[in-house]
């Protein structure tokens, strides 16, 4: 039986040299344009062929079904067809006048509308490119209209789609509550506090940057209590959903991936009775963009699962942590270290391959230096999101400016307020740890 097998950790008998060599493999893979999940399985299987000759087949085998058979796994295709429902069936639209209506007055207008729209967009969609991609296509052509710089345009929706996988259901909240073994509904609600905070500091950056510029208000005046509470019906089944699935899950009424089909079904029933938008002929786009969305998240999960167990073999989160803690003793220190090493990581790094990456890696040592897993992995999130924007290799910087066609260069001297502004919102969230974990210890 497999379970009886007893096989010494590898590092035993092997130099450093071998022991990294998978670790250059996937980074050497990835910068050649190879995909993240492919680069970590060639090299989990070059170890393991190898390097560590005496690991049973069988096991490597087991680990690629198992890493599959998950039940909260399930909630990552649920969620990515939430969000393309939401395209279709007119959700997005009211969430438009909805964040309209609420920032339509202040400075910069469109731009605060921007902001707001990705922080309500973010509890369905839970997709940072998928947000950006919608707003460069819908928003940035009538900011540009408006007087509104192309590029100053293109940055702000860049960098508000930062927000959209920190408020839940965001799908990379769901990745790391399976890796690092914590509650997906602790991580759902953990993730409303740094997501406000994130749009807040976004406002205040946009409100002096219009204030120097004299971007003016889409509208003349505050909308009234009136029209507040008429867009507020109208928009109330978009509204309803994320506060829906928090409420379902606080109180037991269903778990994280029941709450995905019920999720599906309330935006379907929303589309088609409501807003009355969603088509027959929505179905095979939905579902065809699901399947190569889903395909693509599980693969990267199951890769990253098999490159675990090459690293729990080699005792490398071990190693690691000996090695940090020379540097220091002190939790604080070291996420201060950690922090300024995933930042340079996003800056060459895909955000969700730093994830898939680093996260194996690092929770072991957090967890043996006695650091909460949810605060920890808010953290990382924040932090890997604001890579999502900074280049060399920022994906949401790509995916704006390959709409909008606006050079990267310029997108680069436009995006630096909105960097500084998360960076500080990144200081709070590792700092101040009660204000992240203020509402998952309410569960």
């Amino acid at each position: 039986m497999l379970g009886e097998v007893k096989i010494c950790p590898a590092s035993l008998h092997k130099d450093t040299g071998m022991t990294l060599f998978p670790i250059v493999i996937v980074m050497v893979l990835y910068f050649s344009s190879i995909p993240i999940a492919f680069a970590l399985i060639a090299a989990s299987l070059a170890y393991f062929t190898f390097a560590s000759t005496g690991t049973p087949p069988d096991l490597i085998l087991q680990r690629f079904i198992t890493s599959a058979s998950s039940f909260p796994l399930l909630a990552v295709p649920f969620f990515i067809m939430v969000g393309e429902i939401m395209n279709y069936s007119g959700i997005s639209a009211s969430l438009m006048k909805m964040a309209d209506v609420l920032t339509g007055h202040m400075k910069g207008g469109l731009a605060q509308v921007n902001v707001v729209l990705s922080t309500l967009m973010g509890g369905i969609s839970g997709s940072a490119n998928a947000d950006a991609a919608m707003q460069a296509k819908i928003l940035v052509p009538e900011m540009e209209k408006r007087g509104y710089g192309a590029a100053f345009s293109t940055a702000i929706t860049a960098a508000s789609s930062a927000i959209a996988p920190v408020i839940p259901p965001g799908i990379n909240l769901i990745i790391y509550a399976l890796i690092a073994q914590v509650s997906v509904a602790k991580m759902f609600i953990g993730g409303y506090v740094p997501g406000i905070l994130m749009c807040v500091a976004l406002m205040v950056a946009v409100n002096i940057i219009s204030r120097r510029r004299g971007y003016a208000p889409v509208r003349d005046r505050m909308s009234s209590p009136k029209d507040i509470f008429l867009q507020l019906k109208e928009s109330i089944w978009a509204l309803l959903l994320p506060f829906g699935i928090i409420m379902g899950i606080r109180f037991g009424v269903f778990t994280p991936t029941e709450a995905g089909a019920i999720a599906v079904l309330f935006c379907t029933v929303v589309g088609v009775f409501f807003y009355k938008q969603l088509k027959w002929k929505h179905i095979p786009i939905i579902l065809k963009n699901t399947v190569y969305s889903t395909s693509a998240v599980i693969l990267i999960i199951i890769a990253a699962n098999v490159f675990g167990l090459y690293l729990s073999w080699e005792r490398i989160p071990h190693s690691l942590t000996q090695i940090l803690m020379t540097f220091s003793a002190s939790p604080w220190m070291m996420l201060a270290l950690i922090n300024v090493f995933l930042l340079l990581m996003g800056m060459f790094l895909e955000g969700g391959a730093v994830l898939i990456i680093v996260a194996p890696l690092l929770v072991p040592v957090m967890r043996m230096m006695g650091m909460d897993m949810i605060h920890f992995g808010l953290i990382l999130i924040v932090n890997i999101m604001i890579g999502g924007i900074t280049p060399p290799f920022g994906s949401m910087m790509f995916t704006t400016c390959s709409i909008t066609k606006v050079p990267v260069g310029d997108f680069i001297r436009e995006v630096w307020p909105f960097i500084i502004a998360l960076l500080v919102v990144l200081l709070v969230v590792t700092y101040i740890p009660s204000i992240v974990l203020i509402l998952p210890n309410l569960l």
